[in-house]
């Protein structure tokens, strides 16, 4: 005798919640713009007040993470995107006009901005704050309710969002969901009216295929190996402190850090000289140094140190910046800034991304030959370029593609609440953060009005030869 499989719990609750919030959509309708500005004020308030909660969260969900770091990537810009959202809100919301055509006339054409109903939210670890609130917060402000299911690796974190969220809204509106044995692949398979997730390009593929059970329309924020290119032009010192900056801002554990840096071959070694100072001058210690973040996990940590090793195997030179020389306890899970030059195609580090404190050097003789080396690979969710020369700068952005870029800097370009945020081919899919934040979580309903008298009378049957003779006339002018 068989016995029923009992259903998972955690499972069934969600897809009561999600039930709940798709009646409470169809009954209450699309939110007005008072209450959407309203929303965004209540989370705004409750991020200042728990500021210090939310910070505390996060060190303790790393082991170690720098608090200033947080403020800058997590709260600040946090914060700065629902000011921006407030101030634009009303703009987005209007009916768009759009042209019609001659033969149509008496008419108008418009489309209507409204909310798809219930969007899924599937937020990684490296961010759990800022990349859980600002998909929420352009969902809201579309009109939707939210469904947020938050990273297994950051459970303080994820507490908090769901202390913050539960305390504003009814879990019809919002609901935070915590991973468990078979959540995550339950997740992505409820019958959402969009999905945004950000991770891994492989589980990326696993969410849009679960999605596509339902034709869920997904917004794939993912990630890649990004390249920044050191211009024959541009100030080494200046570069490297730039990328420095940008490698080693949470560890590396960012999906548009620098993976690796394509330098000329005859600036290779004055690069290094000036990486490692930078590395020395804004990391002196590592261990007990609050401002450099541990690796997440001790998974996370022994996979960092077996790609190293590959790159050591296979003839890589391997240099570790250990600025006081420190043992450094594996408990702390801490990699100290590692540079690896003489890197091959075979190499783990060459290959995957790298997602930890690590900076493959690559030279190259001429700027088509690292424009070749970055195509040759899936397309980046970042490009970074380091030159003052315009036709160059042009030249990269011409001949390479990439879901954002930044010039002479790293990493900021996603800080502009006005530019779209994602990527292209393996690195995303979809874009967010600004009107295209509101747009990627609305129906974009075109409506077209009908004038008085109709115009249609005259291209309906019994059709004359006098009209043929017309619109002959009419396509030969097109």
């Amino acid at each position: 005798m068989t016995t029923a499989r009992k259903p998972n719990p955690s499972v069934a609750a969600m897809v009561e919640i999600m039930e709940a919030q798709k009646a409470a959509f169809i009954a209450q309708g699309p939110t007005s713009y008072q209450e959407r500005i309203k929303e965004l004020e209540r989370i705004e308030t409750a991020i200042g007040q728990r500021v210090d909660e939310i910070v505390e969260a996060m060190v303790q969900d790393f082991g170690s993470r720098s608090r200033h770091e947080i403020l800058i990537a997590e709260i600040n810009t946090t914060l700065s995107m629902v000011h921006y959202t407030k101030k634009h809100l009303k703009k987005w919301m209007k009916p768009r006009k759009r042209s019609v055509g001659w033969l149509y006339m008496p008419g108008k054409a418009k489309v209507y901005m409204e909310p798809l109903g219930v969007v899924g939210v599937i937020s990684p670890w490296n961010y759990p704050f800022y990349l859980a609130m600002v998909p929420t917060l352009s969902a809201l402000a579309a009109g939707n309710r939210v469904m947020l299911k938050p990273s297994v690796f950051t459970p303080r974190t994820s507490q908090c969002l769901k202390d913050l969220l539960g305390a504003l809204f009814p879990p019809d509106k919002v609901s935070v969901v915590f991973s468990g044995p078979g959540v995550g692949s339950a997740f992505s398979r409820l019958p959402f009216d969009h999905i945004c997730f950000t991770g891994s390009t492989n589980v990326g593929k696993q969410v849009m295929a679960a999605a596509a059970e339902n034709l869920t329309p997904v917004t794939l924020e993912l990630g890649g190996k990004s390249p920044a290119i050191v211009g024959q032009d541009f100030d080494v010192q200046a570069a490297a402190d730039r990328i420095a900056h940008g490698k080693f801002f949470n560890a590396g554990q960012t999906c548009i850090a620098p993976d690796y840096a394509l330098v000329p071959k005859n600036k290779v070694n004055q690069f290094v000289e000036a990486f490692e100072n930078a590395i020395r001058t804004s990391y002196p210690t590592l261990e007990n140094n609050p401002d450099f973040t541990s690796i997440i996990t001790t998974r996370h940590f022994d996979r960092l140190h077996h790609a190293i090793k590959d790159a050591e195997e296979k003839g890589a030179k391997v240099i570790r910046v250990n600025p006081a020389n420190e043992e450094i306890d594996p408990a702390a899970k801490k990699i100290a800034p590692t540079i690896v030059l003489n890197g091959t195609d075979d190499m783990i580090l060459l290959q995957d991304e790298i997602f930890g404190p690590i900076l493959p050097v690559v030279p190259y003789n001429t700027l088509d030959e690292a424009i070749a080396y970055v195509n040759a690979r899936p397309k980046p969710l970042a490009l970074y370029y380091f030159s003052n020369k315009g036709r160059s700068v042009q030249k990269v952005l011409k001949m390479t593609q990439a879901g954002g870029t930044c010039i002479n800097n790293t990493l900021l370009h996603v800080a502009q609440d006005d530019l779209p945020f994602g990527g292209v081919g393996f690195s995303g899919m979809g874009s967010y953060h600004g009107p295209e934040g509101f747009d990627a979580f609305s129906n974009k309903r075109g409506v077209f009005f009908q004038g008085s008298p109709c115009s249609t009378r005259m291209i309906r049957a019994p059709y004359s030869a006098g009209f043929e003779k017309a619109l002959r006339f009419m396509i030969d002018k097109l």
